[in-house]
């Protein structure tokens, strides 16, 4: 499979709730052993999809999951960018790919609980993310909070019905069925997902479909080492809008839009309290490093640049 293993980890437990384990990359060589390492027609044919679907301007734009900022460079037509993570270590490699560009933000955060106020941005991305997640509803109710409303989401996910696994399972060298709904985790935190359980996740949470990518239509190891990468990726970019309906590759671009309810203007603050979930409450505190949130007294690191809304300042 086209992964690298992630560490859980346990999320801290509030308000009663246990959130699902978390995944993340922490310390981990994930952008040398994996990015560098022969993927080159892969993050090529992302960048199309991307680029395709993503709105072109905007004021604020947060990608969930953005680890050392591959994409980063794609968002050039916006005002303010977050890339956001839950490994520091990722956030660090990203800061010092950008350098000190003051577009970007960066913060160490759970897409389970996300330290933006409500209707935070006009563009959410996640890409290569959301198979690591064992609860994508409650990700997703997370992901439309935080987008305005007519705000985009553009989303990559793992294809459970791509070509191979249908193949595979024609000869029965497989067991688990590529056409059933339900998600299949092939390793510990790593999921592939049915297009109509994507589809109806995204409706459940707010979002409308209004466009589709089908990408990596030639991930297999012989042709990236038999025929020019470049050439792959510009072949892959004609496909993957006429045979999208399809969907029969590993990786699936989305655009989606947020249907609620409100005016498509962005809120006034960018960060809310995490442990009080109140917005709009978040001050320098006595330390210059340091968010205090004025309503709970919860104080949030801001070490080096990088916003840390895991756990709070003891």
């Amino acid at each position: 499979m086209d992964k690298i293993s992630c560490v859980a980890r346990e999320t801290s437990r509030r308000e009663g709730k246990s959130p699902p384990a978390s995944c993340d990359y922490e310390g981990s060589a994930y952008r040398t052993e994996f990015w560098d390492a022969g993927r080159d027609y892969e993050d090529m044919a992302e960048r199309i999809a991307l680029r395709a679907l993503l709105p072109p301007t905007g004021d604020r734009l947060v990608e969930i999951g953005a680890g050392f900022g591959r994409l980063a460079d794609e968002y050039a037509g916006y005002c303010q960018v977050i890339l956001l993570d839950p490994a520091r270590s990722m956030l660090e490699q990203a800061q010092a790919r950008l350098g000190h560009d003051p577009r970007f933000v960066f913060v160490a955060a759970s897409v389970y609980d996300l330290p933006l106020v409500t209707a935070a941005c006009d563009t959410v991305v996640t890409v290569r993310m959301l198979h690591h997640l064992a609860d994508v509803p409650r990700a997703l109710d997370e992901i439309a909070r935080v987008a305005r409303p007519g705000g985009a989401y553009v989303l990559e996910y793992a294809n459970k019905r791509h070509l191979k696994a249908i193949a595979r399972y024609a000869l029965r060298w497989q067991a688990h069925d590529p056409f059933s709904r339900e998600p299949y985790e092939f390793e510990e935190l790593n999921f592939d997902f049915h297009p109509a359980y994507m589809t109806a996740a995204l409706h459940e949470a707010g979002f409308r479909v209004e466009a589709r990518r089908a990408v990596s239509f030639f991930r297999l190891g012989l042709l990236k080492r038999t025929i020019p990468v470049r050439l792959l990726a510009r072949v892959d970019g004609w496909l993957q809008r006429p045979l999208a309906p399809l969907a029969v590759t590993p990786s699936m671009f989305l655009r989606a839009r947020s249907a609620h309810p409100g005016p498509a203007t962005l809120a006034r603050h960018l960060f809310r309290c995490r442990e009080c979930r109140r917005e709009g409450t978040l001050q320098p505190g006595d330390e210059s490093l340091a968010l205090r949130c004025t309503a709970c007294g919860a104080r949030w690191s801001a070490r080096d640049g990088i916003h840390d809304f895991r756990e709070p300042l003891q």
